[in-house]
């Protein structure tokens, strides 16, 4: 490809959504810690299940941007088997460049189980342990855009940051998964330090920072900015999201839509590579901020990560 405008790096994975019928929420005080119970050793039924390929952060961030009409490619791993060859199949269909592709022999594909019950979901993961490489580059991209990836990925990260060493003008976009943020910022210092777009919950926040003042949205900012990175975003699920450049405080809310959502799955990789999108496009920081909510609003309206993804006609349109 050689317009490319936004790479994405980070495992892909394919799912099945399974639509819980028989099923309770039970939630500590404040609702910050909910359990989903069934009823146990007994056959459960359930309304219908929906197979999802070739999803995961980064390959819903890479759809996301093809939608959006950019120069879109994924870096990420498949093992030799069935779900592989659907994961590229659906990229392909997607515009999204899978030349960067591997499909390594004697591993498994990522497949993961999503429990879904009333408009939330809750996912059963297991990341293969891939033989992570960087990419060899055919042409220098806009943007690269690093997202979840497996336990075993510090070296790769690291293989990363030097990568990018070579390619000065390309700007890096991070939203962190579980695996990253356990690892810890002192493990991933260079990475944030190259980083000029990062993305992260309030939640998330918090743990990267250490901290449980969660209140306190402009010291989780300042926080992360001192890190490295050069604009930063913290998103607060229905209360909008806030912002930092360094200079300015920002705050967008959801997009206003009478409509609840259906299913949550892939709001934040929406919102998240929608505003990398805009930036990638030219749009100013508070305006790209305003691209991000309209896409969550589409996604929540469908199943899975990826149906709801508009295309920037679309998108123009809502704005």
């Amino acid at each position: 490809m050689s317009n490319l405008d936004f790479l994405a790096v980070g495992d892909i994975v394919c799912e099945p959504f399974i639509r819980l019928k028989e099923a309770e929420v039970h939630c500590d005080k404040g609702a910050h810690k909910c359990e989903l119970c069934m009823r146990w050793g007994d056959k459960i039924p359930y309304d219908y299940a929906v197979y999802m390929p070739a999803v995961g952060n980064a390959s819903n961030a890479a759809v996301a941007a093809a939608r959006l009409g950019l120069g879109s490619a994924l870096r990420a791993y498949v093992g030799e088997d069935l779900y592989g060859k659907d994961c590229l199949t659906r990229l392909t269909e997607e515009k999204v460049d899978t030349s960067y592709m591997v499909t390594e022999s004697g591993k498994n594909t990522n497949y993961h189980y999503v429990l879904w019950y009333e408009s939330e979901r809750t996912i059963l993961v297991k990341h293969e342990d891939f033989s992570y490489t960087v990419p060899t580059l055919t042409a220098a991209p806009k943007w690269l855009y690093l997202s979840s990836l497996a336990a075993n990925s510090l070296p790769y990260h690291q293989a990363i940051v030097k990568m990018l060493d070579a390619y000065p003008d390309t700007k890096l976009a991070f939203q962190p998964g579980t695996f990253q943020m356990s690892l810890g910022t002192k493990a991933l210092k260079e990475l944030y330090k190259r980083c000029s777009f990062f993305v992260c919950n309030k939640e998330e926040a918090g743990r990267i920072l250490d901290t449980d003042d969660l209140d306190d949205v402009r010291g989780l900012l300042v926080g992360l900015t001192k890190l490295g990175p050069e604009m930063v975003v913290i998103t607060d699920g229905t209360n909008g999201a806030y912002a930092f450049d360094g200079t300015r405080m920002m705050y967008v809310p959801m997009y206003p839509d009478t409509r609840g959502p259906f299913e949550r799955t892939g709001a934040g990789d929406a919102f998240a590579s929608t505003v990398v999108a805009a930036l990638s496009l030219g749009e100013p920081f508070e305006r790209a901020l305003l691209w991000g909510p309209i896409n969550s609003m589409s996604v929540v309206q469908e199943v899975g990560a990826q149906k709801g993804l508009l295309t920037r006609e679309q998108l123009l349109e809502f704005l």
